[in-house]
């Protein structure tokens, strides 16, 4: 049976993340994103409420919820402002690798933590020269003793400067790829571990990120996740637990849009008459809702699937693939809505024009889900035809 209705537990907390977004997020989103300083007051105020870190498991002092849950609070979130619930939201990915591998003692030393004070805890994985191409890390990584070594940058680390942690990825040898890879947790203070100044960015500008330097970076065995050669896998099992929440992040943000666009339609007349009243002005609008509409049911059925069956990759990257394309084209046809308004920063839709661009870019690009996709058609793919039939005239059947 098909059940789309929430649960009482579900709707206080979407109505919670709701709030707080309304209260704390909206209306200083134009600070942060005209300042691009890192937005410290609203992260603690959001762990202090209890909304970040929702994934960890109760015996470790969370909330425990599950990636159904947590996709409700991004979307409400990330309507209010997508650089804020970036940096919020990257506490889940960073801890992911320990939820993923993490053994007992390194859960119960490391998770506990982040839910008692505010902490932050990166998801190092991209380099300057890789990006989507997980297998082609360089930082390279040594076993020396008790210790394991590591060497290497890391680029695009989200709260990086703030970090307490970092869920690290290393090769012990590069021409290996996969087979190679090895994740590790590090302590930012560890000796050798450096962090660069943040990068300006397009969008996302409330959301602070900058390189991971590490430079004979001696980690202790008892620090590595899993077992050596293990990195790749953790990595994609991250990501099958966290993609549906870049699905949510689109569809909050595309939300927001084509609210500010119907808002925007009640006031502004043209040719004496209201916005709202013209035809073209409504199909846009239905479009947006469609877009919209669509993008919750794929994060909702990929959180659910992730929940249930601990694999969501498939439909993550329909989810993450469609949600982003749509949160861009719904951001570009509200701007287009406001006309002249909608190009400049006293209105909302050029920050989500902006801030809108990046879904399609992290946590593997959309020509990455299509690429997943485009091979679970070919081989992982169940045929709903046993055989396809050969096609052609035949005479009438006489039945």
């Amino acid at each position: 049976m098909v059940d789309f209705s929430l649960t009482d537990e579900q709707i206080e907390l979407q109505k919670k993340a709701r709030d707080f977004a309304q209260e704390y997020m909206i209306p200083y989103a134009h600070h942060y994103d005209k300042t691009g300083d890192f937005p410290l007051p609203i992260i603690r105020k959001c762990w202090e409420q209890g909304l970040m870190n929702l994934g960890i498991p109760k015996d470790y002092g969370g909330p425990g919820w599950g990636a159904l849950e947590q996709c409700l609070v991004v979307e409400e979130m990330a309507a209010g402002c997508a650089g804020m619930t970036t940096s919020i939201y990257v506490n889940s990915l960073g801890a992911e690798p320990i939820l993923v591998a993490g053994s007992d003692e390194q859960k119960e030393k490391y998770l506990p933590p982040l839910v008692e004070d505010l902490k932050f805890i990166s998801f190092a994985c991209s380099e300057p020269y890789m990006g989507s191409d997980v297998a082609g890390i360089r930082t390279r990584v040594k076993k020396e003793g008790s210790n394991y070594v590591l060497n290497g940058s890391k680029f695009w680390i989200t709260n990086a400067p703030y970090a307490d942690y970092f869920t690290v990825f290393a090769s012990l040898d590069p021409s290996k790829r996969h087979k190679a890879l090895c994740a590790f947790i590090v302590e930012a203070d560890m000796p050798g571990v450096k962090t660069g100044p943040p990068v300006e960015k397009m969008g996302h500008r409330a959301s602070v990120t900058s390189s991971v330097i590490l430079r004979d970076v001696k980690v202790p065995e008892e620090n590595i996740l899993g077992s050596e050669g293990m990195g790749f896998l953790i990595a994609m099992q991250t990501f099958a637990m966290t993609r549906p929440a870049i699905a949510a992040f689109a569809t909050g943000l595309a939300r927001a849009a084509m609210e500010y666009a119907r808002e925007y339609t009640e006031k502004r007349e043209a040719f004496t008459k209201k916005l709202r009243e013209f035809q073209a002005i409504q199909f846009k609008l239905a479009e947006m809702y469609m877009k919209i509409e669509a993008s919750r049911a794929l994060y909702l059925k990929a959180a659910w699937t992730a929940d249930t069956t601990g694999d969501s990759t498939v439909p993550a990257s329909v989810a993450k693939a469609y949600a982003t394309d749509a949160a861009m084209e719904v951001a570009s046809e509200a701007l287009q809505i406001h006309g002249g308004y909608g190009y400049i920063d006293q209105y909302p839709l050029e920050k989500l024009f902006r801030d809108a661009k990046l879904y399609q870019i992290y946590e593997g690009t959309s020509e990455i889900q299509r690429l997943i996709l485009g091979r679970h058609v070919l081989d992982g793919y169940d045929p709903a035809m046993e055989d396809i039939p050969k096609w052609g005239l035949k005479d009438a059947p006489d039945f």
